[in-house]
């Protein structure tokens, strides 16, 4: 007995004689991203004992956030079993305007315009706001901050009075109508580990229809107003890995929305969906990234159905809010290549495939078969990137129907498209 006594007490004592402990982390490189709150948010900690995959999930968060373009660490042997830590942070400039100008109805040009800090105070906090005039004006301000109370917990406040030309599709006949939609949000936000995150709020809005025709053939509603309530939630896992333009990994992310009205006209319903995105790095200077979405919601015999089919969204040269169902299966697949890398500037290249199809308001799930509602887009395009600014990345792709009935058209925007 006093033998394995013994043994159990020398296995201890040797077991911490030899451990790998951190004796300290230094931060290398950070400017306007404050040293403490990389502390907050990293999980290796002084004093624990060195592991090499708790840190490379750290630097993993690190290349995530907005304020940093590129993250790396190296490991410093001090004496017996003590190591230092380093992380080494480029930083991202992240004051960042900017200024979208596009077509709209065909004839009129329109514009937004916005200005955006997205490490407000050094804490990774998101601040700004938007103006855009499309026909009518629209406004948004935003506040995002994930790690505001903790490691795990934060909060985001929303504001937005949205206007737009909306085409409403009856059986007779397209409307268009003026569209205004005055919200407030706020979100609780919980992130629980490094690859998961969750969202949790209510939105309050108000929605208005105002049509721009008079009533010729057929009878329609000229003013629709209701007031809503959103409750709201959003699950997310995130198992990417960023290296400037490239990326690779898997994320999911579930939006779950409940909506609630005054107006039968514009009915209450239940709408989900999940976007599943996958990125593989292909040789030295290729990209292959897919998303895929699938999405329902109750099943109204409404025009005014919650999905819609449009070039900003979900199809590049579609057109702008051509159609409109109860449920959408789509499938976004590009392949991105670096043509040209000096410095800071990248220049990338991607063909890619846009299909997807629509369950008709009211119809059934025979709906995403019907050749009627499939719709199919290769194209191409070109990237115009800035490594060390955040999302500073101009796209603009060409997209072309394969059917007769199916349009072609160019698509700007900032970011990749997903």
């Amino acid at each position: 007995m006093r033998f394995i006594y013994l043994f159990i007490v020398l296995g201890i004592t040797f077991s911490s004689a030899t451990a790998q402990t951190i004796t300290s982390i230094k931060i290398k490189g950070n400017k306007k991203l404050k040293t403490s709150f990389i502390e907050k948010i990293s999980k290796t900690k002084v004093g624990q004992p060195l592991d090499s995959t708790q840190i490379e999930d750290d630097i993993k968060l690190l290349k995530r956030l907005p304020s940093v373009s590129f993250a790396d660490y190296t490991i410093e042997y001090n004496n017996e079993n003590d190591y230092a830590v380093i992380y080494t942070i480029e930083e991202n400039f992240t004051i960042i305007p900017s200024v979208n100008v596009y077509t709209s109805n065909e004839e009129d040009i329109a514009y937004r315009i916005g200005l955006y800090e997205f490490n407000l105070l050094g804490q990774n906090m998101t601040f700004g706001g938007y103006y855009q005039k499309d026909i009518y004006n629209s406004y948004g301000i935003n506040f995002r901050a994930p790690f505001l109370f903790s490691r795990e917990f934060g909060l985001a406040i929303n504001h937005q009075d949205w206007q737009t030309q909306e085409p409403v599709f009856f059986d007779e006949a397209t409307v268009n109508y003026r569209y205004r939609n005055r919200a407030y949000e706020i979100l609780g936000l919980y992130q629980p580990n490094f690859n998961n995150r969750l969202e949790l709020g209510i939105n309050i809005f108000k929605e208005n229809y105002s049509s721009l025709v008079n009533q010729t053939t057929f009878d329609f509603p000229s003013e629709i107003s209701a007031n809503k309530t959103m409750l709201r939630g959003v699950y997310e896992y995130n198992n990417l890995d960023f290296n400037y333009q490239y990326v690779s990994g898997f994320k999911s992310l579930l939006n779950l929305q409940y909506v609630t009205t005054d107006n039968n006209i514009l009915p209450e319903f239940l709408i989900g969906w999940n976007d599943f995105n996958y990125y593989k790095r292909v040789g030295q200077k290729g990209n292959w990234a897919s998303r895929l979405r699938v999405g329902l919601a109750t099943n109204n015999n409404s025009p005014f159905a919650p999905f819609s089919l449009d070039n900003n969204l979900n199809i590049r040269g579609v057109g702008n809010t051509i159609d409109r169902g109860t449920g959408a299966i789509v499938l976004n697949t590009e392949y991105r290549y670096t043509l040209v890398e000096k410095g800071w500037f990248v220049l990338q290249g991607n063909a890619f495939v846009d299909a997807g199809s629509w369950r008709n308001p009211g119809g059934n799930l025979g709906d995403f078969g019907d050749a009627d509602n499939l719709r199919i887009f290769p194209g191409a395009g070109l990237r115009f990137i800035h490594k060390s600014i955040f999302n500073a990345i101009f796209r603009i792709d060409y997209g072309y129907g394969i059917s007769k009935k199916d349009g072609r058209g160019l698509v700007f925007g900032i970011g990749q498209y997903f």
